[in-house]
Formats: C-alpha cells, sequence, structure tokens
C-alpha cells in the first residue's frame, strides 16, 4: 500500500535545510495567523487492519483535529498490509491512553479513538517548517507562556495531510509519519526556542507534509495546539 526508499542526508544538508525553518521566507509555511485547534483525538489503527484504514469512524467535532497513528503488528511485522506507514513512535502514545499494540490489533476493523479534553491556552506556540532536503525537513518551535511550572513537555508532530480516497480512505486523514518529543526548561520570561530536522519517511509525499505541535504540562493536559498551514498545500478537508 505504501512505497518505501532509502533516505541519507549529510551535516550540509541538514544546516540548509534548518536555515531554511528559521528563515523569513518560510513563514508561509507556518502556524503565524492562524485559528489554533481548540483539540486533538488521537485514532490507532493496526498495521495488519486494512479495514481499519477503509471505515470512517466517528465525526470529527468543529475545532478537533485528528490524528491517525498506524501501529506495527508484532503478529505480522512487515507482512502486514499498513506496515509500510506504521510508525514505532505510535508505541510512545499507546501507554498515555493504558492501550498496547496487542489491543490496538485486537479492535477488529475500527481504529482506537481517543479524544483530548480542549488545550487551555495558556501560553503561545508557534511552528514553522522549511523546504524538505534529501527527505529531511527542517522545524522551528517557540513557546512562552505566563505558566512557570516545571514538567512542561512538547510533542511535535509531522503529518501527511491525505485527501479523501487516498489508498483507499474514505476520509481524509493527518497521518502521522514522524514525531518528536522534548522536555521544555520551566518557563521564562524569554520564549523557548528550538530548531530540529525531521526524517521525512519513505513513502511520504513531501508536498503534502504539515506540523502540529502541542505543550502539555506535567499532568498531559494540552496548553496550546499549534498546526504550519503552508501556501499552496493541497485542501484535504482532514481534521477541523
Amino acid at each position: 500500500m505504501f512505497l518505501r526508499a532509502p533516505a541519507l542526508a549529510g551535516l550540509a544538508v541538514l544546516t540548509a535545510l534548518l536555515a531554511s525553518a528559521a528563515a523569513h521566507a518560510q513563514s508561509t509555511c507556518s502556524s503565524d495567523g492562524q485559528a489554533s485547534p481548540r483539540a486533538v483525538r488521537e485514532r490507532f489503527l493496526s498495521a495488519q487492519c486494512a479495514d481499519c484504514w477503509a471505515t470512517p469512524g466517528s465525526a470529527v467535532p468543529a475545532g478537533t483535529v485528528a490524528l491517525d497513528w498506524i501501529v506495527p503488528s508484532a503478529e505480522q511485522g512487515d507482512e502486514a498490509p499498513l506496515s509500510a506507514a506504521a510508525t514505532r513512535d505510535s508505541l510512545e502514545r499507546l501507554p498515555r491512553w493504558g492501550l498496547t499494540e496487542e489491543a490496538v490489533r485486537q479492535s477488529a476493523a475500527a481504529a482506537l479513538e481517543k479524544n483530548h479534553p480542549p488545550a487551555t491556552r495558556q501560553g503561545r506556540l508557534r511552528v514553522a517548517q522549511g523546504r524538505a532536503v534529501n527527505d529531511y525537513i527542517g522545524t522551528s518551535v517557540q513557546w512562552q507562556s505566563p505558566q512557570k511550572q516545571a514538567g512542561q513537555s512538547l510533542w511535535l508532530l509531522l503529518v501527511e495531510a491525505l485527501p479523501a480516497g487516498t489508498e483507499g480512505s474514505p476520509v481524509a486523514r493527518l497521518l502521522v509519519r514522524n514525531s518528536l518529543n522534548l522536555e521544555l526548561p520551566r518557563p521564562g520570561a524569554k520564549p523557548w526556542q528550538e530548531l530540529r530536522a525531521m526524517r521525512i519517511p519513505e513513502g511520504a509525499n513531501p508536498e503534502r507534509l504539515q506540523l502540529l505541535g502541542w505543550v502539555q504540562d506535567a499532568r498531559g493536559r494540552m496548553l496550546a495546539i499549534s498546526e504550519t498551514v503552508c501556501e499552496n498545500a493541497p485542501e484535504t478537508g482532514a481534521g477541523r
């Protein structure tokens, strides 16, 4: 269903794409001026459940972004129908909901859907992305919050916006392709900033990639959510 190809990048390439992420010329591919999502729904699909991909699932509330994680199958491995789009990062998210790979695998023909409470919007999160270079994309994150508690963390997801009908899906999807999880320093007077290069997995279409990020407190409650909107990005109708 999803194709694979080798990917390599050198230090010079990484430097160039990080600079691209920070450049003002890339400001049209950021969260600037965009309405922030109010909430996030995470959907977990087993890599061996092709029917899950072909099932629409429940309606997504207005203002909510729905993410699709494809969970690797311990039973079928690379032989699973959706294995090429599976990410091991999904296994980090399952414990957040008290789930296991086996529970997702046994969920019959439906994805397991989990809804986060709406973000409290206690801070300003900015995300931006640069150009894709040799299977990597530069990302930029900035966070500032009046909340000074320690224990805040960032989840930054590289997602592919897939229109309805892609690979037989009846609905548009935001497919998680890569993720980054960072513990944040205690908030101060100045914004916290980070530049990172994220690998574009094999089979992903760089023209459909965007970022979705959120900051959460020590109890896992979302403080702020932001996503990039890129100029000339294809209309998918995914999420909100």
